[in-house]
């Protein structure tokens, strides 16, 4: 039974879960693979290559560099987890019996969308968003470019496209929608913001040349205003989106980070980053390039990290992006400061995840360490062990947070339905939650994979289980729990640059 082999006295009842998110979820199910225009799967898995890997940096020479590294985000939380197993967390308990109950709900979400093709499950990433309602969005894009525009053209366009898109794509809270201009149908949440990213890309809204609308580079970032990114999000009073401020920051902020020509060449976008990449002296070229994730991690930690918020944590004065003090962890006297502090770098991931797609489809780039990337600790994956009652939030952070919650919902535009309990993102509730969602995930995707009986080559990925599992059954539960805001059991208040 994996971590916990204790059975359940009470069972998640998935025949009627699965009913009710079929009848209530609408557009969140994945569509059936399908041919796209080209005649290439829609969904082909991510090749990867086994090569020697880079060792981390050393904490104890330069512990700022650890913290960002990809390493430490599973390292760091692997300490919380293990108090996990023993139940002896500061804010949550865990409920060993719900873990089969956790598993066997992924999975029974799992069989009902891809049985028994299971190799055509896609790798999470930002391009299923766009293809929401079944309408592939990103290849009629490509289409639409006329035969001129190579390979490696067309991947740099649409890593200018997923990088701004991954960026906006915090929260969206639950009043804003999107209206598209080009069907007419409106979508929420993660899929409207995809949506209204991709239309205002086409629209030039990020490009600093008019006759070239199909790029984002520092020239057409620099020029964006909060009112024009909130025109193109329809961003309103009667339609407000959370973070809104948070994620015209980021923008601007990327605006300066593409800067940087060694990774963005003098044409300063992002997607010029496939040329670094490529050229790379750790790329290896055979038959197909293989780029190491460690070197795509140092192109996005290093060279977006003047884009996150300057209160973030630091170390020595080196800002440590989405990475935050844990009272589970070891802490001074006892321990450095450093050890402290557990790492997430979840947009940063978001991004690894989503950016690896393009240069896979369109160019055959394979990757190597893709397993150093971890579960994304998010309030939908996070969500999922909560509502599942894997954990379940201790009664005096409880009875803290439905304050919060409370004096929240009398500020004008806040919700005050569906009550639950409310914490900042630096919160240390919302902080051991994140940190028991990495380990968690990873624990499940054994699980997981043993309940589908799939072995060898043949397993999930994780990255596979968090698209066609965790992260839509996470959704999926919070619409069958509280349908009239489909929130998470914990509410987050989010400044548009973590969620």
């Amino acid at each position: 039974m994996g971590l916990f082999n204790r059975k359940s006295k009470t069972s998640i009842d998935t025949a009627s879960v699965n009913s009710k998110a079929s009848r209530t979820a609408g557009n969140v199910q994945s569509p059936p693979p399908t041919k796209t225009m080209n005649g290439v799967s829609s969904f082909p898995p991510p090749m990867t290559a086994q090569i020697s890997l880079p060792p981390p940096p050393d904490p104890a020479r330069d512990p700022a560099a650890y913290l960002r590294s990809i390493h430490a985000v599973r390292d760091r939380s692997r300490i919380v987890h293990e108090k996990a197993k023993r139940n002896q967390l500061a804010h949550f308990d865990v409920d060993p019996a719900k873990f089969g109950d956790t598993a066997a709900y992924i999975v029974s979400i799992i069989k009902r969308d891809f049985a028994p093709e299971y190799h055509t499950i896609p790798p999470h990433g930002r391009w299923q968003h766009f293809d929401v309602g079944g309408r592939q969005r990103i290849d009629q894009l490509l289409t639409s470019w006329p035969s001129r525009i190579d390979a490696q053209e067309r991947t740099r366009r649409l890593i200018d496209l997923f990088l701004v898109s991954v960026l906006l794509d915090a929260g969206a809270g639950t009043r804003w929608s999107y209206k598209s201009k080009e069907s007419g149908k409106t979508y929420r949440r993660s899929e409207g913001l995809a949506v209204a990213s991709l239309e205002m890309f086409k629209a030039g809204y990020f490009s600093g040349d008019p006759t070239e609308p199909y790029q984002v580079n520092a020239a057409g970032l620099n020029r964006l205003s909060v009112g024009q990114l909130a025109i193109g999000l329809q961003v309103s009073d009667d339609n407000p989106l959370a973070g809104m401020e948070g994620r015209a920051s980021l923008l601007a902020n990327l605006g300066e980070a593409l800067q940087n020509s060694d990774y963005f060449g003098s044409t300063r976008r992002p997607g010029n980053m496939l040329d670094y990449l490529l050229s790379h002296p750790s790329t290896q070229a055979s038959s197909a390039p293989v780029v190491m994730i460690p070197t795509l991690w140092t192109v996005l930690i290093d060279g977006l990290a003047s884009i996150w918020p300057a209160s973030r944590t630091q170390i020595a004065g080196v800002s440590l992006g989405d990475a935050w003090p844990c009272s589970s962890m070891p802490s001074p006297p006892q321990a450095q400061l450093w050890e402290s502090i557990v790492p997430f770098h979840k947009l940063t991931q978001w991004l690894c995840y989503s950016l690896m797609g393009p240069m896979t489809r369109l160019l055959n780039v394979q990757f190597a360490g893709v397993e150093l990337l971890t579960g994304l600790p998010e309030y939908r994956n996070g969500g999922l062990l909560i509502d599942t009652g894997l954990i379940t939030l201790k009664p005096a952070d409880s009875k803290r947070g439905l304050e919060a919650y409370r004096n929240n919902a009398t500020i004008k535009g806040q919700p005050c339905m569906e009550v639950v309990p409310l914490f900042g993102t630096d919160d240390d509730v919302v902080v051991e939650w994140r940190t028991l969602t990495i380990g968690f995930l990873d624990d499940l995707l054994l699980e997981v994979n043993r309940l589908l009986k799939l072995e060898g080559p043949n397993k999930l990925s994780l990255a596979q289980m968090l698209e066609a599992g965790s992260w839509k059954g996470g959704r999926e539960l919070a619409e069958v729990s509280r349908p009239n805001t489909k929130q998470p059991p914990i509410m987050i208040l989010s400044d548009g640059t973590v969620f």
